[in-house]
């Protein structure tokens, strides 16, 4: 008696199996149904076998698979619009808005009204003798707008102050209260602070000590927003904005003012600019010689600034220039990177002006699009947003510049 056998065939990448009966059930007889039952099992055995020969030749396929990789550049605007009576308007949609890019129309494809994004923040404290005297007020009013708007553990913030030097006095952090340690230690600069400034204090932001970014002579407001940019928003993702408080007028910095807008332009970030302008100045002339001639420093780790003249002229201020209009400056560097110019009044007070800034965070659209082929060239490009509703006004930032 000789028991199942069976005989394998190959078919390409597939097995045909073939089931014989034993001899011993061909030499006797059985009733029909049940041998027909039996010859059923038989042929579902064998589609079993067929089936899973097929699937495992399958996964042995050595032949590779292609994937498509497309790399699709999208822009992103952060967008505010306003009505005529300059209120906020949070109820339109993608449709309502007419783009276009270097006068060639775009479409618009993302479109959202996100605050639960990651917010970066930075404050720009501006502690010339010039401001001396409003100090108090605008540390006051950051410490309660920084606990407003850091609501989330990936919200962040950071602090800078600048006059004759930029000190980054505290480094990223979600932490309230490395934030209020770094608020409480503004002060204008003394007697006892070198004028050249100097780049050799240690770096050791995380305690809230403070870091030296580029010493020079004056008011250094152009290098502070190059820095802010170029060295710490450039690497967050998310919604991003820098808030200078400052008269808006720079005395020795080494960046220019459109190189200045151009990093805050290629971080994607937005700028704020809070006019708190004293009217008891007593210093107009700042620290150091105009154009301060500072020693070499910069203690800014990847790219220290040195102190002194400037390769672009800067922010150098001869007797025909003396007279520099602080609040035209502020107000294109905000025009131009989708922020807004506020000025500190007896009507609008500087917390009144951080609750307008905050509602604007709260409620910005993000809008995104990709460009068209024909508008892929590096460089600077220029953004035309508009609402169709005539009585609309957009704010969002002028252009961007396009990397390789």
């Amino acid at each position: 008696m000789t028991g199942v056998w069976t005989r394998q065939r190959e078919v390409g990448h597939s097995k045909a199996v073939r089931a014989q009966c034993p001899e011993i059930l061909l030499k006797h007889s059985f009733p029909p149904q049940l041998f027909s039952h039996w010859l059923i099992s038989c042929q579902i055995l064998a589609l079993v076998g067929l089936l899973f020969a097929n699937r495992v030749a399958h996964a042995q396929d050595p032949r590779p698979t292609t994937t498509l990789s497309v790399d699709v550049k999208v822009v992103t605007l952060p967008v505010t619009v306003r009505d005529k009576h300059g209120q906020i308007v949070r109820n339109l949609t993608k449709d309502d808005f007419l783009l276009q890019e270097d006068g060639h129309p775009q479409t618009v494809r993302y479109f959202a009204q996100e605050a639960n994004l990651p917010l970066t923040l930075g404050l720009l404290v501006d502690t010339s003798m010039s401001q001396r005297n409003v100090l108090d007020q605008e540390r006051t009013a950051s410490e309660s707008f920084l606990d407003e708007m850091l609501t989330a553990a990936k919200d962040q913030a950071f602090l800078i102050h600048f006059d004759r030097e930029v000190v980054l006095l505290q480094d990223l952090t979600s932490s309230r209260d490395k934030l209020q340690t770094a608020l409480a230690s503004l002060q204008t600069p003394g007697p006892d602070r070198d004028s050249g400034g100097g780049g050799d204090s240690s770096p050791d932001s995380s305690s809230g000590r403070s870091r030296r970014m580029h010493g020079g002579g004056g008011t250094l407001l152009y290098d502070a927003v190059f820095l802010a940019s170029d060295e710490l928003m450039k690497k967050q993702q998310g919604r991003k904005a820098l808030i200078i408080l400052s008269d808006g007028v720079d005395r020795g910095s080494k960046e220019s003012l459109q190189s200045a807008i151009e990093a805050a332009q290629r971080a994607d970030t937005v700028v704020y600019s809070i006019l708190f302008a004293d009217d008891h100045q007593g210093e107009r002339g700042g620290f150091g010689r105009p154009g301060g001639g500072g020693r070499p420093g910069g203690g800014w780790p990847g790219g220290g600034h040195s102190g002194g003249g400037g390769r672009r002229g800067g922010g150098q201020r001869s007797p025909q220039d003396a007279r520099t209009d602080g609040k035209k400056i502020l107000e294109q560097i905000s025009k131009e990177t989708g922020g807004r110019l506020y000025e500190v009044s007896k009507k609008e007070t500087v917390d009144q002006i951080y609750a307008s800034i905050a509602e604007e965070l709260r409620t910005q659209y993000n809008l995104g699009y990709t460009p068209d082929k024909a508008n892929d060239a590096v460089g600077y490009h220029k953004i035309s947003l508009t609402a169709k509703e005539k009585n609309l006004t957009v704010q969002t930032r002028d252009g961007y510049y396009a990397e390789r």
